[in-house]
């Protein structure tokens, strides 16, 4: 893959940040509203609890974009993508592959598994391939298995993450790999994102700061958590789904569980009386950055926000080079 396709890539975008997928809450909407934003939208390709769901969604995003470019051919939109299980245990780990080579997802982002087959079907429609990792190991075997970039998914990262230092992780990520870079990690400013992009990162994902979007899928009370959570709310546990992942500490409480008495996923009683408990449904997630998350705001709002910050962090160390050549 070419620098010149992440050029093309940057070009179309008003800040270099994904929008991360994020289950049960992205969905089309907020996915087409990011792309108008001028951020990449993403979300997991299994939020469509069916192929036929997935496929409606696909044409949406794709048909509301193209009418966008037709309609108002001098405002740019951003690319869309999605995220896809490449594991063999995906059980729509074929259908979902198909539709992704009929609709083409200009960014197409890999987890659990080898990257190599979407690798291939993206490469023979323009697409790019981003895999996530969680460590140098796995960052090593992606790029072995054809990836054309990397997501760095580090401490603090909502959800399911990694346990490395961002800065360290994308430090020694650079010592063997060239390629683009998405550093994930509790990031939620615009400086945060100027930051990345100094040590050496082409983008930043953010998930935590679009939960509270108007158009997210997030209930409404999970939204308020975000809002009133701070770093101290965060919990590292594989108590819900068996991988270490970040969750708010208030849902656990509220789903009648103690943070500091959490046993391994198999040897807890799930059991409750409307039913079993699920993580990310009953537990919500959330990264380190959330205490800086402070009002429910449109898609559209948030990068226009993130814009400012990212301007005045620029423009901050630029007075400060003024006066240290002074």
């Amino acid at each position: 893959m070419s620098k010149e396709v992440i050029t093309e890539m940057k070009q179309s975008m008003k800040l270099p940040v994904i929008m991360a997928p994020m289950f049960l809450v992205s969905n089309p909407k907020m996915i087409i509203q990011a792309c108008k934003a001028g951020i990449v939208g993403t979300f997991p390709a299994l939020n469509a609890r069916t192929g036929d769901i997935l496929e409606d969604w696909m044409v949406q995003i794709t048909e509301e974009l193209e009418q966008l470019k037709h309609n108002s051919p001098d405002q740019m939109a951003a690319p869309w993508g999605i995220n896809f299980i490449t594991h063999r245990s995906n059980k729509r780990y074929e259908e979902d592959l198909k539709l992704i080579k009929k609709y083409k997802p200009p960014v197409v982002i890999t987890s659990l598994g080898d990257p190599s087959p979407v690798v291939k079907i993206a490469h023979e429609y323009g697409g790019i391939v981003f895999s996530d990792v969680i460590n140098i190991k796995f960052a090593k075997k992606a790029i072995e298995k054809g990836t054309d970039g990397l997501v760095l998914v580090s401490s603090g990262a909502g959800g399911h993450g990694g346990a490395l230092n961002p800065f360290a992780f994308l430090s020694e990520v650079r010592e063997f790999w060239d390629g683009p870079i998405i550093l994930a990690g509790g990031m939620s400013k615009g400086e945060d994102v100027l930051a990345a992009e100094i040590l050496g990162a082409d983008f930043v994902y953010m998930g935590s700061r679009f939960i509270p979007a108007i158009e997210s899928s997030a209930q409404d009370a999970y939204k308020e958590m975000i809002l009133d959570a701070n770093i101290e709310d965060i919990i590292y546990t594989d108590a819900f789904s068996g991988v270490k992942a970040n969750y708010l500490i208030p849902s656990i409480i509220n789903a009648g569980l103690d943070p500091q008495k959490l046993e391994k996923k198999e040897e807890i009683n799930f059991d409750k009386s409307s039913g079993e408990l699920k993580a990310w449904k009953d537990v919500w997630g959330a990264g380190q950055g959330v205490g800086s998350i402070k009002k429910i705001q449109s898609v559209s709002e948030i990068v226009r926000e993130l814009e400012k910050s990212y301007e005045d962090a620029v423009e901050n160390i630029s007075k400060q080079q003024s006066k240290a050549r002074l």
